[in-house]
């Protein structure tokens, strides 16, 4: 079996208890009814506070405190925290930039001008991930390369690892990836549901809508006739998918039109999956030169069988490319697909063991 040589992790578990809303400590009664008006668009429910509260936990577990102007220097001496923010109405006041320093502020807010960005700040709280989820394309050096396959395999293992996992089927013309893996008959939205999204989608809401497979949200195309799916509607998507934290797997086509191409810049890493033959190395150099400018991290994942004189060192570095790992041979996959088992699902076969590595050097990179 071949061994994964890295990538980085941003991941995040299975989701946890209910985070409690945001604090707000104000005394100004117009600066507040704007927070609370903000607080309402972006689904939260704050608490308020006139001063720092007497209770740590009340100071210390929110995921956002919004400290006032007004009351900012009765702050000085509090228990410095992450997430906290220092709103008034002017950003230009030196003493405002001093108070936010002394005080651990992330940042100045001042609005109205900052109201969206304030917004996206409450909602992303409040969906409770602390971090991004990593977000890893697969796409195929040449048709048939099996990065089908191998996203299935990586959605899997990243479910079996304990990581919130979405695995989403960039390929309209693919055949489905609910297919692949068996739950083409599950309830749920596809992608032709959110053809019309624009602008913020809630990714919890986002999430809880789409099929799940063997622990795995699987985001793919319907059954019906393609429709095309615009760019804005795939930033939006994917956004709303990244902010929940863990893994998103996207199975990519070979293809670089304007909703591919937004797809590929949201990626953290590319695996660009190769066959071990001259002319799969010449396609793939085209892909390479296609998305390369693309995707900020892309990596090669080579599978033989090898053509003479090749293996996997001479093919990433033919591409110039990092090389994840080799590929390996699973002589069971095409059995197990009749079966009605998707690749990757058994974790002691070649491509589970493969996928479960990679997840484990993602880890050591994050």
């Amino acid at each position: 079996m071949g061994t994964a040589h890295g990538a980085r992790q941003d991941g995040a578990g299975q989701e946890g208890p209910r985070r409690p809303g945001p604090l707000i400590v104000t005394e100004d009664l117009g600066l507040l009814d704007d927070l609370l008006r903000l607080c309402a668009a972006a689904g939260v429910e704050p608490q308020v506070d006139h001063r720092v509260p007497h209770r740590r936990e009340t100071w210390t577990d929110p995921p956002l405190v919004l400290i006032g102007d007004d009351v900012a220097a009765h702050c000085r001496g509090a228990v410095r925290r992450p997430g906290t923010l220092l709103v008034g109405r002017d950003r230009d006041d030196p003493e405002l930039w001093r108070l936010a320093v002394e005080i651990g502020a992330e940042s100045v807010l001042s609005l109205p001008g900052a109201e969206s960005l304030l917004v996206d700040r409450l909602a992303d709280a409040a969906e409770g991930a602390d971090r991004a989820a990593l977000t890893v394309g697969v796409v195929g050096g040449r048709g048939g390369a099996g990065a089908s396959t191998l996203a299935c395999g990586l959605a899997l293992a990243a479910a079996r690892a304990g990581h919130r996992t979405l695995l989403v089927d960039g390929d309209p013309l693919g055949g489905g990836l609910d297919v692949l893996l068996g739950g083409e008959r599950e309830e749920g939205r596809r992608w032709p549901d959110f053809a019309a999204s624009k602008g913020r989608l809630a990714g919890g809401a986002l999430e809880e809508s789409l099929p799940s497979v063997r622990g795995v949200r699987v985001l793919s195309w319907g059954r019906d006739e393609v429709a095309p799916v615009p760019p804005e509607a795939v930033r939006s998507v994917l956004a709303a998918a990244r902010r929940r934290g863990g893994a998103v797997v996207v199975d990519l086509p070979r293809g670089a039109d304007p909703s591919a191409t937004e797809a590929l810049a949201q990626l953290d890493l590319g695996l660009l999956v190769v066959p071990g033959e001259l002319r799969a190395v010449a396609a793939a150099h085209r892909m390479v030169s296609t998305i390369g400018p693309v995707v900020r991290d892309l990596r090669a994942v080579v599978r033989g069988p090898y053509a003479a004189g090749l293996d996997e060192r001479w093919v990433a570095d033919a591409l110039r490319l990092p090389l994840v790992g080799e590929l390996p041979y699973d002589p069971g996959i095409v059995a197990d697909q009749d079966a009605g088992v998707p690749p990757g699902a058994e974790p002691r076969g070649p491509l589970g063991r493969f996928c479960a590595a990679f997840w484990e050097r993602a880890g050591g990179e994050a």
